[in-house]
This record gives C-alpha cells, structure tokens and sequence, in this order.
C-alpha cells in the first residue's frame, strides 16, 4: 500500500506541477473518497474488506497534504466532497460528522465545496470544525434536479449553517457540476443558467459586492 500511495501522489504532483507551470493559480480537487466515509453501508463494506473506516479519514487527509505540499503561495486548492452526479444520480448519503474533524482540520486547503442539497448530506453540525481563515462554499442548489430552489430559503440554510461558522467564511454554489459525465445531468441549460444565476443574487444579497 505504501507503493501505491506513493505512485498516486507522484501522479498528482506530476500533474499539478505542470498546471502551475500553465499559470495555474486555483486548483479544485474533486475528492469521492471522504463523502463515501459518511456513509454507514459503505463504512460497512470497508469493514468487510479488512480496513478500518475511522482510520481513513486521517490517511486520506494526509495524502492530500502530500500532494498539495510545497505548492506556490499564490496557488489556492480546494476539495469537493463528491457524491455522486451521474445522470442526476448518487451513490453516497450521511452526514460530514465522522470526516469533519480530519477535513477540514489535517487537510492543508483553502477551503471545501459540501453538498447541501438534500437531506442525505445531514445538518450543519460538523461546520464546527472548520478552522479559522478556511472557507466552506454550501452546495445548497441542485445539479440533479430541475426545480428551482427558494431564495427564502435558501437564505434560511444560510443562517442555519452560519450557527456553527461564521458567516463571512460561508459561500453558496451549486452542489456538484452540471456535467460530471458525458451524458450529463436531467435538467436543461436553460435550468442550469438559472440556478447559476440564482447563486450570484443570493451571494449579492446576503454577502453584498464584497
């Protein structure tokens, strides 16, 4: 396993030191491996397979940082805590609570993208680890479904999550991409640039133009 490792941060840093050569200056992980760890019935095929699931968050964590380090001062890196977004699918559901002290804590980021969209991503508790100087953009507005969310409350969960986080730490986007996959997701274009849309006027408006 201490191969493996080793191969796969080599790869990525391989990888990031060419997009920084590019000019890269913001660099957005797209990580499925802690939103997995939420979940009670993959937890438990982990366990099945000899692993301990508690232990992976730690590691996992500690494999970002070995990929991200000795990174420029001007490159900032986040991580989105993926859940799955094929053809308006998922495959994960449970709240942050047993990856959130590792997250967002041992993770040397500048800030982390969580789905909020449902009811499967849990409440807003594990916000309480999340150090000062990082940010948390809530992915409160659906990639998967065609419905458009409510101002009101989307404003609503704002508040809720600011309860844990100050508020000036929070953003707000949509909850994964529109097209994680070639196939794309069960809502129109015309959709997805109404919800974009909708994103900026709830940041103007609770955030103001700062």
């Amino acid at each position: 396993m201490a191969g493996f490792w080793n191969d796969i941060t080599d790869a990525y840093r391989t990888e990031i030191d060419a997009l920084i050569a590019a000019g890269c200056t913001y660099l957005q992980l797209d990580d499925v491996s802690f939103a997995n760890l939420c979940d009670e019935s993959i937890c438990n095929q982990i366990a099945q397979d000899g692993e301990n699931p508690r232990k992976l968050p730690e590691l996992y964590a500690q494999i970002i940082n070995r990929i991200v380090s000795d990174r420029p001062k001007n490159l900032d890196v986040t991580i989105h805590t993926c859940r799955g977004n094929h053809a308006s699918m998922w495959m994960a559901e449970g709240g942050y609570e047993p990856v959130a002290d590792a997250l967002f804590n041992i993770t040397d980021v500048n800030g982390f993208f969580l789905e909020y969209d449902t009811e499967r991503a849990g409440d807003f508790a594990p916000l309480r680890f999340v150090p000062k100087g990082k940010r948390v953009v809530l992915g409160l507005i659906s990639s998967k479904e065609p419905g458009l969310e409510s101002k009101d409350d989307l404003k609503r969960r704002i508040d809720e999550a600011a309860r844990y986080m100050p508020l000036d730490q929070i953003c707000i986007s949509p909850q994964c991409g529109f097209a994680s996959t070639a196939q794309g997701n069960k809502i129109t274009q015309e959709i997805e640039k109404r919800k974009l849309e909708l994103a900026v006027e709830v940041a103007h408006e609770v955030w103001g133009d700062a």
